[in-house]
């Protein structure tokens, strides 16, 4: 089966195997590339992930991967995939960073506490608006939580078509729910509760591993 790309509205990345993005579809398809958006420009495609250890069968099994950060630039994403899902890991920048905040009287969930289960609790121990281990790096499952779609990410902070006072972050268009830079969801859409943040940590300053708690890790070595 030909791999499928993860469609993007500046630029539309084809899989490995040469085939044209899926215009039909918004969902995300398990063989996917990894692509890097950067603020202000288009998203250019980058080498998918090859150095994962565990075979296709073990990833969707939910064994961990790893991926080196240290070319993500600020207002840049990663994206990787964990059990079947896209991961994103995007470096934010400070006017972003600022900008959280301010947002606090527009989301459904702000602090993240009406729903538990959506992110570990070790990336809530800093500030809570950040929903991070490291506040310029965020890490979230790329996945609207109504319906699963994956949403479109906007992170330039200009007015938007759906949002005049937009300060970046994540618009889903199938359902127009729409989600801040650190994933927390908006009052009035259809999305019930905050994008979810997967189990990780950081091997090194540049290394982060998806799918092992940071107690796990110590535990293991």
């Amino acid at each position: 089966m030909a791999n499928q790309g993860v469609k993007d509205p500046h630029n539309e990345v084809s899989g490995h195997g040469g085939e044209p993005v899926n215009h039909g579809r918004r969902r995300f398809l398990t063989a996917t590339t990894a692509v890097v958006g950067a603020i202000g420009a288009g998203f250019v495609a980058v080498p998918f992930i090859k150095s994962w250890n565990p075979s296709e069968r073990a990833k969707l099994a939910g064994a961990p991967i790893s991926a080196d950060i240290s070319t993500l630039e600020a207002g840049q994403r990663l994206v990787l995939e964990w059990r079947g899902q896209p991961i994103w890991i995007v470096r934010r920048t400070e006017e972003i960073l600022q900008a959280l905040p301010t947002l606090k009287d527009q989301l459904r969930d702000p602090l993240s506490t009406e729903a538990p289960d959506q992110q570990p609790e070790y990336v809530m121990e800093g500030e809570p608006q950040f929903r991070s281990i490291k506040p310029e790096i965020s890490v979230l499952v790329g996945l609207c939580t109504h319906l699963g779609c994956s949403p479109e990410m906007k992170a330039e902070i200009r007015p938007e078509p759906f949002d005049p006072n937009w300060k970046g972050g994540y618009f889903c268009p199938c359902h127009k729910s729409k989600f801040d830079m650190s994933g927390r969801v908006y009052q009035g859409v259809p999305a019930p509760i905050n994008l979810l943040v997967p189990p990780h940590h950081y091997e090194s300053d540049t290394t982060i591993v998806i799918g092992v708690d940071p107690s796990q890790s110590q535990g293991a070595a």
